[in-house]
């Protein structure tokens, strides 16, 4: 059985969407909650499960307006995971969604996709 996960946005935690059976993960508005490892512990945990299937595509759509430096690190971590485990034919995409004028987030996407090299990490500015 697929993995499935929805999360409502709060003022301090984003909205999540992991939809295993489509090969898809979201994750939209801010996060600065107190307990970040807490928070995202069971997205760890299943991503790092799931990178090692065959799972084809698989797509992260981040779309953050704000975050703390813990959730920085969280960030990374995922995405560093994702660029380990692309093996075969398996393909990540991310996609680092922002408003133009939201310069820390754009320069934070861009330090992050200095990091990867075994996927596709695009910076989408929305204006």
């Amino acid at each position: 059985m697929a993995f499935y996960l929805e999360k409502q946005q709060t003022t301090s935690t984003p909205y999540i969407l992991i939809d295993e059976k489509n090969n898809y993960m979201k994750m939209e508005g801010s996060s600065f909650h107190e307990d970040v490892i807490n928070f995202y512990k069971e997205i760890d945990i299943w991503l790092e499960k799931y990178l090692q299937t065959n799972f084809g595509k698989f797509t992260f759509d981040c779309e953050m307006s704000y975050f703390n430096s813990s959730t920085v690190k969280i960030l990374l971590n995922l995405i560093m995971k994702m660029d380990k485990y692309p093996l075969n034919d398996n393909k990540v995409v991310i996609n680092w969604i922002t408003a133009g004028k939201n310069e820390i987030v754009i320069e934070c996407g861009e330090d992050f996709k200095e990091e990867v090299s075994n996927i596709i990490f695009n910076i989408v500015i929305i204006e």
